[in-house]
């Protein structure tokens, strides 16, 4: 019920209702951004030649068309950013953070909410893989990132979701 609430406060779209998700956030990206001092939640909604660039870097389907996404900031110079991906993993969503330096060198992977039952969830040693992959990293399940016996479907929605993001972060950057 918790994570269904979580998720329900991800994807409802009230200012009050970010402050609570940015407060999750921040704690996410602390140790991986100890000088970030401000988080400004932004969001991205693509256009269709924007999905098809996407599933064709990341070779994954992009099912909605709208993200959240953070500029972590030093004072005003932006030094990374966050992005949220939910996506279905059997039957029900997780969403996971993923936190990127301004170099596009994946810093961390958290998840932040997870549907499904707890077993399924990949554990931290095995997220810890998705740790300081550099911007050319290939960040495919079964080549570089191995499977998790048990929780194949969780591996792949968070190594689908890595490639997403990472497509997407080429898009922010380019706004900004």
């Amino acid at each position: 019920m918790r994570t269904m609430i979580l998720l329900l406060l991800l994807f409802a779209g009230s200012g009050h209702v970010f402050a609570k998700v940015n407060k999750k956030v921040e704690e996410a990206v602390r140790g991986s951004f100890p000088t970030v001092n401000h988080i400004e939640a932004r969001e991205l909604v693509l256009e269709k030649d924007q999905i098809a660039q996407i599933q064709q870097d990341a070779k994954a389907a992009v099912k909605p068309t709208t993200y959240r996404y953070y500029a972590l900031k030093h004072d005003d110079q932006t030094v990374g950013y966050g992005i949220l991906i939910a996506r279905k993993v059997r039957t029900k969503k997780a969403v996971v953070l993923y936190a990127f330096d301004r170099n596009g060198t994946l810093k961390f992977t958290e998840i932040m909410a997870f549907g499904e039952p707890p077993e399924f969830k990949p554990n931290h040693a095995w997220m810890g893989q998705f740790s300081n992959k550099e911007a050319s990293a290939p960040l495919k399940m079964g080549s570089d990132i191995p499977t998790i016996s048990g929780a194949t479907l969780s591996a792949r929605m968070v190594s689908d979701g890595a490639r997403i993001a990472r497509a997407l972060l080429k898009i922010i950057r380019k706004k900004h």
